[in-house]
């Protein structure tokens, strides 16, 4: 792995202004965004902010972080708006060429970041957005001559539909501005919510694992992506795994914080040893293999997988190579005596994905 593994917050800002903004993770700060074609970004809306639609030249997903979003998906050559009001904890997978709105009608800020990946990306490591009005949109691109030929308009009717949106990414909306209501049946089929323990792996004093993949909610098949949110307590371990098909792993933390390590093949020593906080990404490259702890506040972590079937190795517990090994293999893998390599097997015979603190 020639590029160097790094944790940062992010470093550029697409757009700000007071119906909210746009950040991103910049190349030069994490090579290993163009390398390993993945993409980032984070979404800061104001109450009665909005998104003007758009579409992207990459699949990815959204994660509410803070607040409730109302969002529109219009699939391309469609002409059905299919509406759905996202809330903290929940997951938008948005495929490439689909185009979107997005509207806080709260009454605090809602934040979502967004992981995919971007190998079909303009520019590597990017998410490039495409606006059908404003100042950047196509109706400006294309001009009044061929917009009034399209439309059927005239002179004056082409040029007020092209400049009369001046907000270049995102709007601030009048108050009392009605949205569309809810689209029956999208929950369970357009987005999910991760950050709960219902469907997830439980450890009790030590937090859970959930996971979303094609499994429980099939559009992530389209995307080629899947999703893990990690909730541990204070001063807990989630063991070291790695993705199973050689997958990368790119992951954001939420809340809280710890200490990570990542290792990877013929090294003996971390690739990346390093504290993190909330609002820092870091990337996992394919096969290695990764592992936390938390500090005492705890440590939340979302993370997007380049796979839609994300099946992950664990490194200790019941479903571990040390589980499947005989005792012999065991012994002569790790050069110890019989005793010792049967005792360690032992240590392996329960689910630890995740290790409570010590009492």
């Amino acid at each position: 792995m020639d590029a160097k593994l790094v944790v940062e917050k992010y470093d550029q800002t697409f757009f700000e202004g007071d119906s909210g903004g746009y950040y991103v993770w910049s190349n030069s700060k994490v090579p290993l965004l163009s390398d390993l074609k993945l993409g980032t970004g984070r979404l800061v809306l104001r109450p009665l902010g909005f998104t003007l639609p758009h579409y992207a030249d990459c699949s990815k997903i959204g994660f509410v972080l803070e607040g409730t979003v109302t969002i529109g998906l219009i699939s391309a050559n469609s002409s059905e708006e299919k509406v759905l009001i996202a809330k903290k904890g929940d997951v938008v997978p948005t495929l490439a060429g689909l185009a979107s709105w997005w509207f806080n009608a709260g009454d605090t800020d809602a934040v979502i970041i967004y992981l995919g990946e971007s190998s079909k990306a303009i520019v590597p490591g990017q998410f490039t957005y495409f606006l059908p009005s404003g100042p950047l949109g196509y109706l400006a691109g294309f001009q009044s001559d061929f917009v009034s030929k399209i439309f059927g308009l005239d002179e004056t009717e082409s040029e007020n539909l092209i400049n009369s949106q001046q907000g270049l990414m995102v709007t601030l909306l009048d108050q009392g501005i009605k949205f569309p209501e809810p689209s029956n049946t999208t929950k369970g089929t357009l987005y999910a919510t991760i950050d709960d323990e219902s469907d997830a792996v439980v450890v009790k004093c030590g937090g859970f694992v959930n996971d979303l993949t094609e499994k429980n909610l099939s559009v992530l098949s389209e995307l080629g992506l899947s999703t893990r949110f990690v909730k541990l307590e204070g001063n807990a371990m989630l063991t070291p795994s790695y993705v199973g098909d050689g997958s990368v792993h790119i992951c954001y933390v939420c809340k809280g914080s710890g200490q990570i390590k990542i290792v990877g093949g013929f090294q003996g020593t971390p690739a990346l040893d390093s504290k993190v906080e909330e609002g820092d990404l870091f990337i996992v490259p394919q096969f290695y293999e990764l592992a936390y702890i938390a500090d005492d506040s705890g440590l939340e972590v979302f993370s997007v997988i380049t796979t839609s079937k994300a099946l992950f190795g664990q490194l200790a517990g019941n479903t571990s190579i040390w589980k499947a090994m005989s005792p012999e293999v065991v012994q002569a893998t790790l050069n110890v005596t019989p005793e010792f390599a049967q005792q360690f097997k032992s240590k392996n015979e329960t689910n630890l994905t995740i290790v409570p603190p010590s009492t």
